[in-house]
């Protein structure tokens, strides 16, 4: 019978951590799928260890203790997962076919904002924090210079509490943000703040990307990109970069004509993203890509297109959309 009080004890204490544990361990991480699966393996080491926790420290840090550790020891074995931009600079010809690194461990999107509805001030902190560009660029860090970026500017805590966690001293946790801040100053590209989603001016924006892209209205996309608008495609190798290059590489070889896409609003690292389901000979829609958008003031400045299916059901997507006319 001590055993069930215990049991939900433990599930009050810890249950209110999960949504932000997995956003840590996301940032840590770069895959949503490696984050879940190590979320899981934190309440399973705190389950354990739970008769020996009493209460030293909060129940929140204790848990981001045993989290953080958790993902250094995964990231041992681990490559790092990026995005094309990582690897190199844009192609400069949109004409050329498309090279494909099915074997290269590529950076996933986040479903949803992550954020629990009761807290706006959580929701804002942990959106912010998993949006994709910062994400990707965190990948690009050491495994150490990760948690403590993460831990000190993210998470705000105290550099002896990280230099506990890792088992070393303030001055070398320190040293280990300073590198890891400089590093991101040349990894993190300067773009402007993401645009309130509740704006009706950036509602209106997502909508005339819908449209342009479901009829494929050339015209009607370069009115809703930014003249130094990104796409990435992983796992396609090649990227571009800037606006005339971009429309060109959709018009040749994504825009065939109206009514072949279909796509469906929806979250992702708390930007807005829309799934896009490419039509089947039957008629019926597939799941295809999944695009997260950065949106700005001045128009959508970046768009990553995920081009794997199986991404679909952690964003609770359907797996087919019935015939149907563009919108």
């Amino acid at each position: 019978m001590q055993t069930v009080v215990d049991e939900d004890e433990f599930v009050r204490l810890t249950y209110p951590f999960r949504q932000e544990l997995l956003a840590h361990c996301y940032r840590m991480m770069g895959s949503f799928q490696d984050a879940e699966d190590l979320v899981q393996e934190t309440y399973v080491r705190a389950w354990r260890s739970y008769h020996d926790f009493e209460g030293r420290s909060s129940t929140r840090l204790w848990l981001y203790r045993i989290a953080t550790n958790v993902c250094l020891t995964a990231l041992d074995h681990h490559s790092r997962r990026l995005l094309p931009s990582g690897l190199g600079p844009p192609s400069d010809d949109p004409d050329r076919p498309l090279s494909v690194l099915e074997e290269r461990t590529w950076l996933q999107p986040l479903p949803g904002s992550m954020g629990d509805a009761s807290d706006p001030a959580l929701i804002v902190g942990v959106r912010d924090s998993v949006r994709l560009a910062l994400v990707a660029a965190l990948q690009h860090l050491p495994a150490k210079q990760r948690a403590v970026l993460i831990l000190r500017d993210v998470l705000a805590w105290r550099a002896n509490e990280v230099a506990a966690l890792l088992g070393t001293t303030s001055a070398a946790v320190n040293s280990l943000l300073q590198r890891a801040r400089v590093h991101m100053q040349r990894m993190s590209p300067t773009e402007d703040g993401p645009a309130d989603l509740s704006e009706p001016s950036v509602r209106d924006l997502l909508g005339k990307y819908i449209a342009a892209f479901e009829n494929a209205d050339v015209n009607a996309l370069v009115s809703v990109l930014r003249d130094d608008v990104a796409l990435e495609m992983p796992p396609n190798a090649q990227w571009f970069s800037g606006r005339a290059a971009v429309v060109r590489f959709l018009e040749r070889h994504v825009l065939a004509g109206p009514g072949l896409a279909r796509m469906v609003p929806t979250l992702a690292n708390g930007q807005p993203a829309v799934a896009v389901y490419w039509r089947a000979h039957d008629g019926s829609y597939r799941p295809h890509a999944l695009q997260v958008l950065t949106v700005t003031a001045a128009g959508i400045s970046h768009v990553v297109s995920f081009n794997d299916p199986r991404l679909f059901p952690a964003f609770a997507l359907a797996d087919e959309l019935a015939p149907g006319k563009p919108r």
